[in-house]
């Protein structure tokens, strides 16, 4: 079974962590004193005295690699997060052994050699993992190494959860069927039957030939949800329960504990936090007066260009809806011949708008117009990173329109953002737009948001759909 291979497997990968982090150390020490890459200066210490430390090394990274979910199923483990935890594992145990050199005063250990045990077992460690990827990838393509599943329940669930499995084979996964009492069994979709009622369940269970129950009732159905669990658990299944409610809590549910009760918020925003909201805060106000102070040439060039080359305002400003649905006066470099007002509200840019002046349309298709917009973010109206703000007329429209339209308002509007990076700006599917809005709201991190401004430099300035 596959429980049995996990823990097989996990025994082996032990193994090789060990194997690593003692390869990787041993090399360090030859790199640093056996070669003329660095400097041997101050070498007081013994190589016995070097080796000694592993005592305290090798079991301090193997708690690390635990804590931090290396040893856990690779089946739906991303290989970023992977690698990620792969390096914080690698930082704190260096900063760990660090402390502990500086509290037993032992200022003769080199601290350039452990540098160098760093960069060599993290490279390793990756380096491992990535090939125990590459063949498990194999071996579940070619039918080994599978987990058998059975859903019980047909919904937007299971189908949902079909889609998945079906979309990544390398997770490997085989879904054997599914029981449901409200379709006819024989139905097909996407390559999964139904093969029968959910009375069966107890009957496939003492097969014995299942890893895993998925519960995938529609929300009509939760009646039977606490008898199903008794029967699974009974059998000693690994139970897991997909709630059949994605079009209400579309991302990662927050739950909190009510004194024993759990409470399931319908949204979860990290920027509702204070902590997280001051963070990004001081990064917009330090970051927008640092890029002001940098651009401001390429400010002074471009608002030469404006004034010379079309009559009307340096500036253009625009009425829009940013956090709490409160209003501001965004900003722009104008780019448009002067026109009435009432008609440019209503009126959204498209491909060869006869409007748009020469400067304009380069300003446009390289993103410079939206240069202004820093000292929005310097004034709190705006951020760095963040959904696009739009017009109070489209606001109107689209909340009628688009479902969870109104929570992109619960953060600032962005120069940048996550629909942006993507490709979802200008003439593109506002839906879209709004799915990555959502994404990145619920999925708030700091490091997620120099992501998208590091990402902005190649994918975001200039773009096709720029009009």
């Amino acid at each position: 079974m596959i429980k049995d291979n996990q823990k097989y497997f996990n025994r082996l990968l032990l193994v090789l962590d060990v194997l690593i982090v003692m390869t990787s150390y041993l090399i360090s020490w030859l790199l640093k004193f056996k070669t003329d890459l660095f400097d041997h200066a101050g070498n007081r210490l013994s190589f016995n005295n070097y080796m000694n430390a592993l005592w305290l090394i090798v079991p301090g990274y193997l708690m690390l690699y635990l804590a931090f979910h290396l040893y856990t199923s690779k089946r739906v483990q991303g290989r970023r997060l992977e690698i990620g935890n792969i390096i914080k594992a690698n930082v704190l145990g260096v900063l760990g052994f660090l402390t502990i050199l500086y509290l037993i005063e032992q200022h003769d250990f080199s601290r350039e050699m452990i540098f160098i045990f760093f960069c060599i077992n993290v490279f390793f460690e990756v380096l491992l993992r990535m090939a125990i990827r590459f063949v498990l990838r194999i071996m579940r393509k070619s039918g080994f190494n599978m987990k058998h599943i059975l859903l019980v329940g047909y919904s937007r669930a299971s189908e949902a959860y079909i889609d998945r499995i079906r979309a990544f084979p390398q997770w490997g996964y085989h879904i054997e069927g599914i029981l449901d009492d409200n379709v006819a069994p024989g139905t097909n979709y996407n390559g999964v039957i139904v093969i029968g009622k959910i009375d069966l369940l107890e009957q496939k269970l003492e097969e014995n030939s299942l890893d895993e129950v998925a519960i995938t009732l529609g929300l009509n159905e939760y009646s039977k949800l606490e008898k199903l669990v008794s029967v699974c658990e009974k059998s000693g299944v690994h139970t897991q329960f997909v709630p059949d409610y994605n079009n209400i809590i579309p991302s990662r549910p927050y739950t909190e504990d009510l004194m024993g009760l759990p409470v399931v918020n319908i949204r979860y925003v990290p920027l509702t936090n204070t902590f997280n909201s001051m963070v990004k805060r001081a990064v917009d106000f330090f970051g927008s007066l640092c890029g002001i102070i940098l651009i401001s040439p390429i400010l002074i060039i471009i608002s030469i260009l404006v004034k010379c080359t079309s009559k009307g305002p340096l500036i253009f400003k625009q009425e829009r809806v940013g956090l709490h649905n409160e209003t501001f006066m965004m900003y722009k470099f104008r780019t448009m011949r002067v026109q009435d007002e009432k008609e440019e509200k209503k009126a959204w840019t498209v491909k060869d708008d006869p409007r748009v002046t020469g400067i304009g349309r380069i300003l446009r298709k390289t993103s410079l117009d939206e240069l202004p917009q820093l000292f929005n973010i310097l004034k709190g109206e705006m951020s760095l990173v963040g959904p696009r703000p739009e017009r109070p007329f489209f606001v109107e429209q689209f909340k009628e329109q688009i479902p969870r339209y109104m929570v992109k308002h619960q953060v600032r509007p962005g120069l940048t953002g996550w629909a942006q990076i993507n490709g979802y700006r200008g003439d593109t599917d506002i839906k879209k737009r709004i799915d990555c809005d959502l994404y990145y709201i619920e999925n708030w991190t700091m490091g997620l948001d120099f992501k998208i401004m590091f990402l902005t430099i190649f994918k975001g300035f200039v773009n096709k759909n720029a009009y």
